[in-house]
């Protein structure tokens, strides 16, 4: 009674939510709730195998993927994405999980929550802007790869050796057969999504034909209750603080940049945008709640969000249907669930990396510089040997950033003339930063030059202090042989940045006698 009294209450929670929180747009509801189902199904094998990689109970990894899938959809900034107990997160917290027990994994995950939320409320999600292209597509690549490679594990039997003769053939055939229906059946209807169909048709020949092969269930259990609420027991005080702090920053820095990652493949997929701040504060929430219901925290999950969007959902109603119907698993269903056969969720899987892998990245290989390949492969390679997202990410932004740099700092140029009056004029142009300074100082002749002379900044702009101390240093060089220097048009914001250094570095001249300093106007 009290069951289906949670249920009910549960149902009216949802048409509330959805109402309140969908984007204005046109729900097919049979293809969420579908989808949804379908999303159910292909979260519980995934969420067990990352909490047993965690050293943890496979319950702690199916409370984590429905809270997090449940408040995400309720509250994130991307309809259409899923979020659960994710690889990148159990990576982290085995340590700790192995040196200290599951109640500082509850207390790391609910820290990691409060500092994603903070992150989205200090509105830092718009840094992902500064995420390149190329390191995108590597991401993406390698974490294609990732879930290709863990699939193989399906065929290896309980001692590690992989499957030969009969066993190997019948896998086989079964995960061969789950692709060829989701390849094939949308070509023929979309009335339902065709990774749903392949799964009970998996279910339903192996079920009826009494063949042997492996479930759910041969993972383990998955029967169990509601979410228990727990506080993490653990000493309150400073050194427990320490303990869980780098764990809980890491933890959310993964979670925020795989998110936000997942967030933009799904805006490009859909053609539409999401919210990169209020999904960070939704991450924050899902962890915080996480870790005091009993899970092990997560974030958004590129694989699931991608068999999502690929059967057409683009609502809220889908991810609350894949939570809920996960719940359901738990409490109600285990019976039913632990005899679905892995061949079918191997097969979703694999088509699911298929989908994920940027093929036209290889296209554009030769028309890309060769700068954007380089990180685009190499961010692909850390991502699939190091199981490391957020180190793979950075390690593309740096490179990304010091090509960039490096490039920008050849481009300065100064265009040398004397007018009528013996005045000579240096017009520059490129950006004036710390890799551009030695250039610049290499571009004037002191020694040679008349009484007076005009740097013009007009294609040009002063960005650092390495640039205000490379223009002090050149007007100090004139200054010493009594030859007077003008500054002209130096934008406002160039202006500022001079004076607001003005008590650091002396910055001797800066004039525009004759021409108006660039606008807004």
């Amino acid at each position: 009674m009290q069951a289906e009294i949670l249920c009910i209450y549960e149902l009216q929670l949802m048409k509330k939510y959805i109402k309140l929180f969908d984007f204005k747009q046109k729900v097919d509801y049979k293809i969420e709730i579908l989808s949804g189902l379908t999303v159910a199904l292909a979260l519980v094998p995934e969420a067990m195998a990352f909490a047993l990689i965690a050293g943890l109970s496979p319950l702690t990894g199916l409370y984590a993927a429905f809270v997090m899938a449940f408040v995400t959809s309720i509250f994130g900034g991307r309809p259409g994405m899923i979020s659960g107990a994710t690889g990148a997160i159990a990576v982290v917290v085995v340590t700790l999980a192995k040196d200290y027990g599951v109640e500082y994994v509850f207390a790391a995950v609910v820290l990691s929550g409060i500092i994603q939320f903070l992150a989205g409320a200090l509105k830092l999600g718009k840094l992902m802007r500064l995420v390149p292209h190329p390191v995108i597509f590597g991401f993406v690549n390698g974490l294609a790869v990732i879930i290709f490679m863990s699939q193989l594990e399906q065929f290896k039997d309980a001692d590690g050796n992989w499957l030969s003769g009969t066993n190997l053939y019948i896998l086989l055939a079964l995960v061969l057969t789950t692709m060829l229906i989701i390849w094939g059946l949308p070509k023929l209807t979309r009335a339902v999504p065709a990774s749903l169909v392949s799964i009970l048709v998996i279910f339903a020949i192996t079920y009826f034909l009494g063949i042997d092969t492996k479930t759910v269930g041969d993972i383990s259990s998955i029967s169990g209750g509601f979410p228990p609420f727990h506080i993490p027991a653990i000493p309150i005080n400073w050194e427990t603080f320490m303990v869980i702090l780098p764990y809980a920053g890491i933890m959310a820095g993964v979670g925020l940049i795989e998110s936000l990652l997942t967030l933009n493949i799904v805006d490009e997929i859909t053609e539409t945008r999401g919210k990169s701040n209020k999904e960070a504060m939704a991450q924050g929430a899902a962890n915080l709640l996480s870790g005091f219901f009993s899970g092990m925290g997560g974030c958004a999950m590129i694989g699931q969000s991608l068999i999502n969007v690929s059967n057409g959902a683009r609502a809220r109603l889908s991810g609350i249907i894949a939570s809920s119907a996960l719940l359901a698993f738990v409490m109600f269903g285990a019976p039913v669930i632990e005899l679905l056969p892995m061949a079918a969720l191997t097969g979703l899987m694999i088509m699911v990396s298929i989908g994920t892998f940027e093929w036209a990245s290889f296209k554009t290989i030769k028309r890309m510089p060769k700068s954007d390949v380089l990180v685009m492969v190499l961010v692909t390679l850390v991502t699939v040997f190091l199981h490391n997202l957020a180190l793979a990410v950075l390690v593309g932004v740096i490179i990304a950033a010091l090509v960039f740099a490096w490039d920008n700092a050849k481009r300065i140029r100064a265009r040398k003339s004397i007018d009528e009056n013996g005045v000579k004029h240096y017009e520059i142009y490129g950006p004036l930063f710390f890799g551009s300074t030695a250039l610049f100082n290499d571009k004037f002749d002191v020694a040679n030059d008349p009484d007076e002379i005009v740097i013009d900044f007009y294609e040009s702009r002063v960005v650092d202090m390495s640039a205000i101390e490379a223009l002090n240093k050149i007007t100090e060089r004139y200054q010493k042989v009594d030859k007077k220097v003008h500054l002209k048009h130096l934008s406002p914001d160039c202006r500022r940045l001079l004076q607001n250094a003005d008590e650091i570095i002396d910055v001797n001249i800066i004039e525009d006698p004759t021409y108006k300093v660039l606008a807004n106007e």
